[in-house]
């Protein structure tokens, strides 16, 4: 037991390597020296560094390199030149440094294990990082230029000039029944379904022309410009589950109108209501709003067909549209599902349309005067003689 407790290597030993190599040296500055030597006071490097998602550092501790400090510089320099505006300095730090934090954490995963070789501290490999990073580096500058490049294209070919805003289609695609598949499949089995289903969304997104903003948990947050790569990428994403056993079944809301994009991520009433239509549509099928559904519904393409108005947070008589193929010219019947389908659809959508017409009624008699709403003149007659 001595001896095993010998050959292993402690942690700290491996975490101090690692550190050097990355940061290209060990830190030996605390904050005020990072203060003296960028010229940025210490209560703005407090701010950044915790907007990048490091925790606090007392200034008595030695935290800091010489790169910390080039850093701060290069940030200054960026903002003095426009890039950054002062007011959205700390959300651009924040949101790059939530993206880099997802990415460093799969990537250590992979490196640990390449490096730390038989688990003992004469297994450590530290050549193999001096290889390794900078090609890890040279992908991600590769990457980010390529995204880059498809950014300022995407922005440079829309009409309006805003570039934080326009008119956008954004939608959910979400996996069905995932909380339950689980609890039913192993780890390996789990990863290997939403990784088929992240490949497979990510592609049919951008074969369209959208943009995949992000993944939350099991659904895709995407957006498109045009109303039509929305409807038809919808389309194939529901039938992969046809085609594909190993691709799961999804559901996907729709919505269109104006949005608010800002760091990478989209804001607004329109968000929120894709999101509503998603939590509703029922499993292998689209649902999109209003103003989508008008924007599709001249398109011999695809049908879009009004269903029964709904309650959800926040919108207390929201109009979903189901989305789908036209049917086959060969065989224009409907098959039994889709024909109970739209019949139930139609009985819906004019329940409730008779009670909306009842409310606007009763509401129409609320406001008549009391003597009216009898149907009688209770006026009081006047008198003979």
């Amino acid at each position: 037991m001595a001896d095993e407790d010998d050959s292993a290597f402690d942690p700290s030993t491996v975490i101090a390597a690692i550190s050097a190599f990355l940061l290209g040296e060990t830190p030996t500055l605390r904050r005020a020296e990072v203060e003296a030597l960028s010229g940025i006071p210490a209560e703005v490097t407090r701010e950044r560094w915790r907007a990048l998602g490091f925790p606090e550092v007392d200034d008595e501790t030695v935290a800091f390199t010489h790169t910390d400090v080039e850093a701060l510089r290069i940030t200054q320099k960026l903002i003095d030149l426009g890039i950054l505006a002062e007011d959205s300095e700390l959300a651009f730090i924040r949101t790059t440094g939530r993206m880099y934090a997802r990415l460093a954490e799969w990537q250590a995963r992979n490196m640990l294990s390449s490096i730390t070789g038989d688990g003992t501290e004469e297994g450590l490999t530290l050549d193999r990082l001096d290889e390794i990073i900078p090609l890890a580096e040279q992908v991600q500058a590769y990457v980010w230029r390529r995204h880059l490049a498809g950014a300022a294209t995407r922005l440079l070919l829309r009409d309006s000039t805003d570039t934080e805003g326009g008119t956008m289609c954004v939608g959910f695609a979400d996996i069905v029944g995932y909380t339950s598949q689980s609890r039913k499949l192993t780890t390996g089995e789990l990863a290997a379904m939403v990784e088929r289903f992240e490949g497979v969304a990510t592609s049919r997104i951008v074969d369209h022309g959208g943009q995949v903003i992000k993944t939350i948990g099991d659904e895709i947050l995407f957006v498109t410009d045009r109303p039509i790569d929305a409807a038809r990428l919808a389309l194939e994403l529901l039938d992969e589950h046809l085609n594909d056993e190993d691709f799961p079944q999804v559901r996907i809301g729709m919505a269109y109108g104006s949005v608010l994009n800002r760091l990478g991520d989209v804001f607004g009433p329109v968000v929120n209501v894709s999101s509503r239509l998603t939590s509703i549509a029922r499993p292998g099928r689209a649902v999109v709003d209003r103003a989508l559904a008008e924007q599709l519904r001249d398109d011999e393409q695809l049908r879009v067909r009004r269903m029964r108005r709904v309650s959800v947070k926040g919108y207390p008589h929201l109009e979903p549209w189901s989305l789908k193929r036209p049917r086959d010219d060969d065989d224009p019947r409907p098959s039994v599902r889709d024909a109970i389908e739209e019949v139930l659809e139609d009985a819906s959508t004019q329940v409730d349309e008779a009670a909306r017409a009842a409310k606007s009624a009763v509401e129409k008699a609320a406001d008549r005067p009391r003597h009216q709403r009898s149907g009688k003149d209770r006026r009081p007659k006047p008198e003979k003689g």
